[in-house]
């Protein structure tokens, strides 16, 4: 039995429950940019990285750019079996996607052994979904802006994927909440190891928006707070993570 996780910077991983291979909000090449445009915010990954092999379910949280990025979806196969949010599903059935699931907060579907469970997540501005992932292989919870859904019951977990970092505009506050969610996950989950995300991979942003950006905290010190019961990783992308074996 073997889970394991691959980073690859900004929200996007590569999960693995035994052979099942699970891919997350993936950015792999090109810019990235909100409406109304580039001069607004512009994101621009530092390398650009092939797409995995053998992917059996394309996995997504949110149908922001950041999360399902057009240019990096239109190289998946579009027999790819999906699941995602509603937002989600809109955008992959846009471009053709044949095998589309749309999970709503507190709805479940299993997967070839694999339990996914969304939970309520971010509201970017509708509330879009967290995951609860359970398999014979491992157990991991996920969701990319540090919003915890308090419907989800307690109980140990390997592994939790999360911010480890707030991320906020001066008007608006925090919409990225690493720092405070993470003592919460904790409590909640008792993972073996949490999994910095969010914030990762050295990609580079330009624009307005960009400017105002205000980051609290950091990994090193959110991580040091935790319990001697629960390890942390600030995933270097592209490094396979072997998490349970």
């Amino acid at each position: 039995m073997t889970l394991a996780a691959t980073y690859y910077g900004a929200n996007g991983w590569l999960l693995e429950f035994d052979d099942l291979r699970v891919l997350v909000d993936p950015w792999l090449r090109g810019s990235l940019s909100f409406p109304p445009g580039e001069w607004l915010l512009k994101g621009e990954l530092p390398c650009e990285r092939k797409v995995p092999e053998k992917l059996n379910l394309l996995l997504l949280t949110q149908g922001l750019a950041d999360h399902a990025h057009p240019d990096t979806l239109a190289l998946l196969p579009k027999d790819l079996p999906v699941i995602g949010s509603a937002a989600a599903a809109r955008v992959v059935e846009r471009l053709g996607f044949t095998s589309v699931k749309a999970l709503s907060p507190g709805e479940s579907t299993n997967h070839q052994g694999l339990r996914v469970r969304a939970s309520a997540g971010a509201p970017v501005p509708m509330v879009e979904n967290g995951y609860l992932l359970e398999h014979p292989a491992g157990s991991l919870y996920l969701e990319p802006h540090g919003f915890l859904d308090p419907a989800l019951e307690p109980q140990p977990l390997d592994a939790v994927i999360t911010p480890m970092v707030d991320l906020g505009l001066p008007a608006l506050g925090a919409f990225v909440k690493g720092c405070s969610v993470v003592p919460q996950l904790v409590e909640r989950f008792q993972p073996t190891t949490v999994l910095a995300s969010t914030s990762g991979g050295d990609v580079r942003f330009g624009g307005a928006l960009s400017r105002a950006l205000q980051m609290k905290g950091s990994v090193a010190n959110t991580g040091a707070q935790l319990p001697a019961s629960s390890s942390w990783t600030d995933p270097t992308p592209g490094e396979r993570l072997l998490l349970k074996n």
